[in-house]
């Protein structure tokens, strides 16, 4: 199998990652044997979930441009699965699913051409119209509205949301002998959601007092928020000469946009659990809850972040 030939800075961004998390593993071990008094098993939980994501991820950009898209499109599978698997619909719907889940394989073939205009259009155009068809031939109305609406609403975000994290791949100009350059950019976006949801998490910890949404996610304060901003913003700055294309102003805002639309996606799913009466989405990633818990945030990073290089660079 063949390995993609991978940057020197991608490496070095990697490296520097496999460092934090043998430093964060350290740190944990010695604070389990010098307090003993404190329970640091979610901590520990948490760090040992990150080497399991960390390698996965890893392991799937290394080897080369055809895995990493067979990676993405089983990442959008296991979310809309989850999404699924928490949603209660009408027995005599359930036939729909099958298409819903067969609109993974089709989106990401769009996305292995590098067809942009069928890419962005299937899912909210086609499948959007093409599903109520589905519904209406199995003759139930019962439920109709609540299955299509949650049907409609898992595939915009586990799936079309998701899938733009493939299409960075494919970009022009990022393929060929330049294939590290589009691994770069889904380093970058991943590294800077899922660090942003540390720092807010840390910072509403250390510092947090004021609510922004005390009804939808009481943990979720003003002081977390910014704290996330502001250190999303310079881990942008050290990471983009590595891995984008970017200007100083374009490093900046892609910082802020970035954590803006994190805390978005974040809260979005929160709304979601809230309003079915459950804490994870799931128990696949031990420490860290089900896999809606660790893409929430990409599901609106992604998109976002896509259409603006996109535009700005490889328009």
């Amino acid at each position: 199998m063949k390995i993609a030939a991978l940057s020197q800075e991608i490496m070095i961004v990697l490296i520097g990652i496999l460092l934090l998390l043998i430093v964060s593993s350290l740190t944990a071990f010695i604070l389990t044997k010098t307090k003993p008094e404190k329970d640091f098993t979610e901590i520990n939980l948490r760090i040992k979930s990150w080497w399991m994501m960390a390698t996965v991820f890893t392991f799937a950009i290394l080897i080369n441009h055809n895995i990493s898209l067979i990676f993405l499109a089983f990442l959008c599978f296991l979310a809309l699965k989850e999404y699924l698997s928490l949603i209660p619909t009408h027995r005599a719907h359930r036939q729909i699913l099958f298409w819903a889940y067969l609109a993974i394989p089709i989106q990401f073939y769009w996305i292995y051409i590098g067809w942009y205009g069928m890419f962005i259009i299937f899912i909210p155009v086609y499948m959007f119209l093409f599903l109520p068809i589905r519904m209406l031939l199995i003759g139930e109305n019962k439920g109709f509205l609540r299955t299509m609406g949650s049907v409609h609403w898992g595939l915009m975000l586990m799936v079309f949301g998701l899938s733009h994290l493939a299409y960075l791949l494919v970009l022009p100009g990022t393929t060929g002998a330049n294939v590290a350059s589009g691994t770069g950019l889904v380093l970058y976006i991943v590294i800077l959601t899922q660090c942003n949801d540390v720092a807010q998490f840390m910072w509403g910890k250390t510092l947090g007092k004021h609510k922004v949404l005390p009804r939808v996610s009481p943990n979720k304060t003003w002081e977390g928020l910014l704290g996330g901003i502001a250190t999303t913003m310079g881990l942008a700055l050290l990471l983009a000469p590595l891995l984008t294309p970017f200007a100083l102003w374009s490093t900046l805002f892609s910082g802020f946009a970035i954590s803006l639309a994190g805390f978005i996606g974040d809260v979005n799913i929160s709304s979601l659990k809230r309003d079915l009466g459950i804490k994870d989405s799931g128990q696949t990633i031990p420490g860290h809850g089900g896999i809606l818990d660790r893409v929430d945030s990409l599901t609106y990073t992604a998109p976002l972040f896509l259409h603006f290089v996109r535009y700005f660079y490889f328009g």
